[in-house]
């Protein structure tokens, strides 16, 4: 993404979109809070020729092989850079553009009742490509299966060992700081809550995709559910149907950003892309005809 000179009203997060038309400068207003204005999609793929593509994929890696997950993190990323009205944000009832594309996740240590959680946190670029996201997928997974916790995760630890009156004190004035863009670097640095989309893998917990809600701290617009893989009927134009691989993604978006029109095509184009991975061996910000 292009840099912008830092101008009054800027984040260092995000630069302040001075250029809105009326109705969406005063929905930020009447509307301030993120929760109150969830938009629920549900899109089910077929993953013939995803199955296909890892299959040739992972001939020669068996390290850290390709999944599902890595060409559904990749896809996102390219349809926000391809579509950059899904990288805005609004805070204190003020629209922002994000000043990069990220992808943030959970990774449990172990598939345990007692096992930690960790918090990822991928940087994109705008050459960013799927081999480039998997290698930097790999560093973050390993360093989150470390005995090192994050910087959110260390942060939350020494508020949660303060007495509990101090600590909420503290998060208050944390929250007046988020709503200003004025939490330090070192604390959002691996929370999810300011990444352009965090995505959640259910599916590797044997649950199906569904809703999940967004928050009203942080900046993050976007929540992708995966689910289970499921075999589902998908039909052909004249009806006849077989029985194929698919999976459900549950997107939960803040529907002020923009209008359906731009969301639809936002959701073909990701579709397209999970159901033409190759194209994810393409820079982020190459066009895609869909």
């Amino acid at each position: 993404m292009a840099e912008t000179k830092h101008r009054m009203g800027d984040r260092k997060d995000g630069r302040l979109i001075r250029e809105l038309d009326s109705l969406h400068f005063i929905t930020a207003i009447i509307y301030p809070n993120r929760c109150d204005n969830e938009a629920y999609i549900s899109e089910r793929v077929d993953l013939t020729n995803m199955n296909r593509y890892l299959e040739e994929k992972n001939k020669n890696e068996s390290d850290f092989p390709y999944t599902m997950f890595h060409v559904v993190v990749a896809a996102l990323i390219k349809t926000i850079t391809l579509r950059p009205k899904l990288n805005r944000f609004i805070a204190n009832s003020n629209f922002y553009q994000r000043n990069e594309v990220s992808s943030a996740f959970v990774v449990k240590k172990e598939f345990t009742d007692r096992s930690e959680e960790a918090l990822a946190f991928i940087h994109a670029k705008e050459d960013s490509t799927i081999e480039t996201l998997h290698e930097e997928l790999r560093r973050q997974i390993k360093a989150c299966r470390s005995d090192t916790p994050d910087s959110s995760t260390d942060t939350m630890n020494i508020l949660n060992k303060m007495p509990h009156w101090f600590s909420k004190f503290l998060v208050k004035c944390l929250r007046v700081m988020d709503r200003h863009g004025k939490v330090p670097a070192s604390i959002i640095e691996t929370d999810p809550y300011y990444s352009s989309v965090l995505v959640s893998n259910v599916g590797s917990i044997k649950l199906k995709s569904g809703y999940h809600h967004l928050t009203n701290w942080g900046t993050c617009s976007l929540f992708c559910l995966i689910g289970e893989k499921k075999m589902n009927p998908v039909f052909k134009p004249d009806g006849s149907y077989e029985m194929r691989e698919t999976v459900d993604l549950g997107l939960t978006i803040d529907e002020r950003l923009a209008d359906g029109y731009y969301y639809s095509k936002s959701v073909r184009l990701l579709a397209h892309l999970l159901q033409n991975p190759e194209l994810l061996e393409r820079p982020a910000n190459e066009e895609v005809e869909y």
